[in-house]
């Protein structure tokens, strides 16, 4: 199976990209699943039905959250109707929405997508790998999913990376998100898990991880908020990996996927 996970996306500019880049991208990597994080799509914050719709419509299979998850109120609600939206499977009992799901490709195979959030630097959750335990558990590898990608959105580098080895063996993927810097380590871990640190962001790089970059700087100088963070409006780099599994649905490969904007294009040949 072809798995294409892309990272956070940065307000208007990276959904205009999605929507124009997408449809193409998918059909030359010949994808059969996609996966975005999309907690910061509306202006930076947040995520709407809108927005949702216009998503997956262009070829997203999976929206995945993190820590912004609930800065559109709307949210709340959407998220209870729409099954393709998940949030952190850690936030605490009662929240509203799912934190996993099983989804089938459009040739039946069934791909799960757990989404979690650290605790290193970021609020105080339940436990991620107690959490995302209980999921591969409930749904293994190569029994219950033919797939399994675990979008774990965290700001510690160090946690990101226990939580690859933990699973590996046990998912085809595990990607980081939320530092919207891609990372240089995407490799497959000894028991076959698909791994990098970070996927980056899919927004304009000529900011401060995607915001324009005066009030940003002002805050760092001063210490004075003096105005909003409002996302860049420059030309987007779509940033994510590309992974393929075999039949036991481990990784064969992973390679970076970058295109557009200012880094450095980066496609996998196919």
């Amino acid at each position: 199976m072809k798995l294409l996970f892309l990272g956070d996306i940065v307000g208007r500019a990276a959904r205009d990209a999605i929507v124009s880049d997408l449809p193409g991208l998918r059909a030359d990597l010949g994808a059969d699943f996609v996966v975005v994080n999309g907690e910061n799509a509306a202006g930076g914050f947040g995520i709407t039905a809108q927005i949702c719709e216009d998503l997956f419509d262009a070829g997203v299979d999976v929206v995945t959250l993190g820590n912004h998850a609930w800065d559109q109120r709307e949210a709340l609600v959407h998220i209870e109707r729409e099954s393709r939206l998940i949030r952190p499977v850690n936030f605490p009992k009662g929240t509203p929405g799912r934190g996993a799901g099983l989804f089938e490709t459009a040739t039946g195979e069934r791909v799960l997508v757990i989404n979690a959030m650290g605790r290193v630097f970021m609020d105080a959750l339940d436990d991620p790998f107690a959490a995302i335990e209980r999921e591969l558990d409930a749904c293994p590898l190569g029994e219950v999913a033919d797939a399994i990608l675990v979008d774990f959105h965290g700001e510690a580098t160090s946690e990101k990376m226990a939580m690859g080895h933990f699973c590996d063996g046990r998912a085809s993927l595990v990607v980081g998100t939320h530092s919207h810097v891609p990372t240089a380590d995407a490799q497959v871990l000894p028991g076959g898990t698909a791994y990098q640190t970070d996927a980056g962001m899919c927004g304009d790089y000529n900011s401060v991880i995607g915001m324009e970059k005066d009030e940003p700087l002002n805050r760092f100088l001063s210490k004075i908020p003096s105005g909003r963070f409002q996302p860049a409006l420059g030309p987007a780099t779509l940033c994510g990996v590309f992974v393929e599994t075999d039949a036991k649905g481990l990784a064969s490969r992973i390679e970076p996927v970058r295109i557009g904007g200012r880094l450095k294009r980066a496609l996998p040949d196919v």
